[in-house]
């Protein structure tokens, strides 16, 4: 099982999972804009898509998710406490989905949004926006459903995870180097913080810095009702 990513030039990321030995694929986090790009890359490798899913509901992008699933009819997979609509099969910490011989977990991680959650393969861990590589720290909790102290608590779940794993993030710059778990917990400012005031302090500064989300009134209301909106207005 091999690890592609997709946009390796641009911030948000998306990858896909796949097994050779079964040609399937698993796309995590796929964005609405490039579709084709995933449609592409399936046909060439003559790779089945087992599923798609989503690590959280994306305020700042459109998720390519419910349509993927529409023409491949394959199951769309999210967090049991999402509120998007269109999903197909919903996970919790005690679910596992086989693919390729192996068995994936997920582990509920809210605070970046409510529903955010990790795939753990065992050896990558594809984090979303709970958790970004070395100085980014981690996603803004000032959208809709997320929550400071929720996101806090949650960061002690990386304890459980193996270490050698490598995180897959859901935004950095172009480019970035992916890098292990262990990496992150030495490099991350956030996994270094030993109270919530310093994450607290942390986000507000951040947020003041990132302004506002320029997609969210399209995108969110795409993503929670699973449907493609008439006009895009970055696409137009």
């Amino acid at each position: 099982m091999r690890v592609h990513e997709f946009h390796r030039e641009i911030w948000a990321k998306a990858y896909g999972l796949v097994c050779d030995d079964t040609k399937s694929i698993i796309l995590i986090d796929p964005v609405y804009d490039y579709t084709e790009l995933y449609e592409s890359y399936i046909s060439e490798h003559s790779l089945n898509l087992h599923a798609v899913i989503a690590t959280h509901t994306h305020a700042d992008h459109i998720t390519a998710c419910f349509t993927l699933k529409n023409i491949y009819q394959c199951d769309y997979i999210m967090h049991e406490s999402t509120a998007s609509l269109g999903v197909t099969k919903f996970v919790n910490d005690s679910s596992s989905l086989q693919f390729g011989g192996h068995s994936i977990c997920f582990h509920h991680v809210p605070g970046h949004t409510n529903d955010s959650m990790i795939v753990d393969t065992g050896s990558h861990l594809f984090t979303g926006d709970f958790l970004f590589t070395g100085e980014a720290g981690v996603g803004r909790d000032d959208l809709p459903s997320g929550r400071m102290e929720h996101h806090w608590n949650s960061l002690a779940k990386m304890n459980s995870l193996n270490r050698e794993s490598i995180m897959y993030t859901g935004h950095e710059p172009p480019r970035t180097e992916m890098k292990t778990l262990a990496w992150n917990m030495d490099n991350n400012p956030i996994l270094k913080m030993s109270s919530f005031e310093e994450f607290e302090h942390w986000q507000l500064e951040t947020i003041a810095k990132l302004g506002s989300v320029s997609k969210i009134k399209t995108a969110l209301p795409a993503n929670l009702f699973g449907e493609v909106p008439d006009h895009i207005p970055w696409l137009s």
